[in-house]
């Protein structure tokens, strides 16, 4: 069908390996998953990954697996690492129109419900009717500061963090060694309300020791950042879907700010 040859076009890393591409920048951090920033690095800068040991890894994401496997099952995939999969919870592609509402509240209700005091689910319960999917735009923007950012003090930095968690996009300045300039674009807080605000250069990391999961890239590609390191070259028709996505969840947002 004319989903498969689309996304047939964009570049041939697997699903295992673009997942650990990722998931990396937070990991690395400490902030989600197994302790295993080295291993997700090296798997995802060497084309022949040992893609067992990544699913393994994949697995222990429990912000990101139960996502992929909402997105499988609504569209009869039977691997929640199909790279089409991976894509859609990550960037956002035309698999998560097949996502029900009531299948992501379910969902959610199971994950989050326990984890919220009864006014917090409420709101939280909102968000699928309102057109919330499960792409990683909506747990940044509605979840994440609702069960993981605010419930650990951080609200004074929320704005700051949502945009460090989110996948941002940005165009390639100039190279500084192991490190990128890049113009990205930044979530603002504009008037109570989350909006995309004008680009602005920001130094972000791309290789370590040598190796890189942007690989060719040069002045003037598009890149998406994750928690300020570098984590592929965006096709066109992937830079559009992240855009669409991240736009109209910021909307489903702005609903109940």
């Amino acid at each position: 069908m004319a989903t498969d040859t689309v996304l047939a076009a964009a570049p041939l890393t697997t699903g295992p390996v673009l997942f650990a591409r990722y998931a990396f920048g937070p990991n690395r951090l400490g902030y989600c998953g197994p302790d295993a920033a080295a291993e997700l690095f090296e798997r995802g800068t060497t084309p022949t990954a040992d893609e067992r040991g990544l699913r393994d890894l994949a697995r222990g994401f429990d912000g990101a697996w139960p996502y992929l496997q909402l997105i499988a099952a609504a569209n009869g995939v039977r691997d929640p690492l199909d790279r089409r999969v991976v894509e859609a919870y990550w960037l956002g592609n035309e698999l998560l129109d097949a996502v029900r509402p009531d299948d992501l509240l379910g969902s959610m209700a199971a994950r989050f419900r326990p984890r919220l005091r009864p006014d917090g689910w409420r709101w939280l319960a909102t968000k699928p009717a309102s057109g919330a999917v499960p792409v990683h735009a909506f747990h940044v923007l509605d979840v994440f500061p609702r069960v993981g950012l605010l419930r650990s003090g951080a609200a004074d930095r929320v704005v700051e963090t949502i945009d460090a968690c989110r996948i941002r996009w940005g165009r390639i300045l100039e190279r500084d060694g192991e490190w990128l300039v890049v113009n990205t674009v930044p979530v603002v807080l504009r008037e109570g309300r989350l909006e995309l605000g004008p680009p602005r250069p920001e130094r972000i990391q791309a290789w370590r020791e040598g190796a890189s999961f942007v690989e060719g890239i040069g002045i003037g590609d598009i890149v998406s950042v994750h928690w300020s390191f570098a984590c592929d070259r965006l096709a066109p028709r992937q830079l559009g879907g992240l855009i669409h996505w991240t736009t109209r969840e910021l909307a489903v947002a702005n609903e109940t700010m």
